[in-house]
């Protein structure tokens, strides 16, 4: 293990700069990811290191971004598309779900393509820098999406994603970037966390909550009050990845536990959490003794306001409301 502890925004740093020295056939390109190091510094240093054929800064325009990327992924290439912000990823709609989702599967050649880039809110960003648009992806066949919650993860993942031939959608939290609680040792050794395989962050028998990105941290500190105030021992499952889903895990700690509480940050309605629901429904009614019960964001616009931005997000107090409901059931 490496002496020093690293940030999330670091570990994925390292992701790239070890998987462009490993394989030169993986590049990335983006607004400003070479010039200024990306909006928040993550490619930092590559341009200095591996020059602007594979550092590439583009216009402001994520169709060409994006399908640049297809065509580049086609004749053999891997590269990584940076969105500056996720929320941007809208423009390029059409060549993910239209093309790169569909091009392996319809033509037998392999995609290896990454699209990756700042994902929520928490940070001041307003409605059009805090999207959380997993959801449009999820619904998507074709494609990968991936969300980390911890540096070590953060590293692991995008590693497993810059490799695997498929189109993986990388999803970083930027409330997790810099936080401190998340510095962590890497392993000096090269290493993958395999994508399609969830984590058990916490261990319990009285409720599962399933979770992803950002959430797991509030629903780990959850987890903690339920136990200190309630006696209560609760499980946390990290998704981490979204598509392909982990339904062994999530099946087995339902088995376990017999109630389940869902916390995203996406909107509500047609969320990660509505098929979670139909899942456990269709799949596991026999195990509930207590509703699917969910906590995520409403159904309205990302505000402006910093009150409203408090309001708007899910957070321990709803959380905690919530798991306390259901364990009483």
């Amino acid at each position: 293990m490496s002496e020093t502890k690293v940030t999330y925004l670091e570990a994925i740093s390292q992701a790239l700069r070890e998987e462009m020295q490993r394989d030169e056939a993986v590049f990335l390109l983006g607004e400003d990811v070479g010039t200024y190091g990306g909006a928040f510094k993550v490619s930092a240093g590559l341009l200095e290191e591996f020059g602007a054929e594979r550092v590439i800064d583009t216009p402001m325009a994520e169709s060409a971004i994006i399908g640049s990327a297809i065509g580049a992924s086609l004749m053999g290439m891997r590269p990584i598309a940076e969105m500056q912000f996720i929320d941007f990823i809208t423009c390029g709609f059409d060549q993910i779900v239209n093309m790169a989702s569909k091009m392996y599967w319809r033509t037998g050649i392999p995609t290896p393509m990454v699209i990756r880039g700042p994902s929520g809110g928490g940070t001041k960003g307003g409605p059009f820098h805090s999207s959380t648009p997993e959801a449009w992806f999820f619904h998507t066949p074709g494609i990968k999406v991936v969300y980390p919650s911890t540096a070590y993860d953060a590293k692991g993942l995008l590693k497993a994603a810059i490799r695997d031939n498929n189109p993986v959608l990388f999803l970083e939290h930027k409330l997790l970037y810099r936080l401190p609680d998340l510095r962590e040792e890497l392993p000096d050794d090269d290493y993958i966390v395999p994508l399609g395989k969830a984590a058990i962050r916490r261990e319990g028998e009285d409720m599962t909550i399933l979770t992803y990105g950002a959430m797991v941290r509030q629903c780990l500190q959850v987890a903690q009050t339920l136990e200190q105030e309630d006696d209560l021992d609760i499980e946390v499952v990290d998704l981490r990845s979204l598509a392909p889903l982990d339904r062994e895990t999530i099946e087995a700690s339902v088995k376990r536990t017999n109630k389940v509480l869902i916390v995203h940050e996406d909107m509500l309605t047609g969320g990660v959490g509505a098929e979670l629901s139909a899942l456990l429904a269709e799949e596991l009614f026999e195990y509930l003794d207590g509703p699917i019960t969910r906590v995520a964001a409403p159904d309205a616009p990302f505000p402006y306001a910093p009150s409203l931005e408090a309001a708007y997000l899910p957070g321990a107090e709803k959380i905690l409301a919530a798991a306390r409901k259901l364990v009483a059931y």
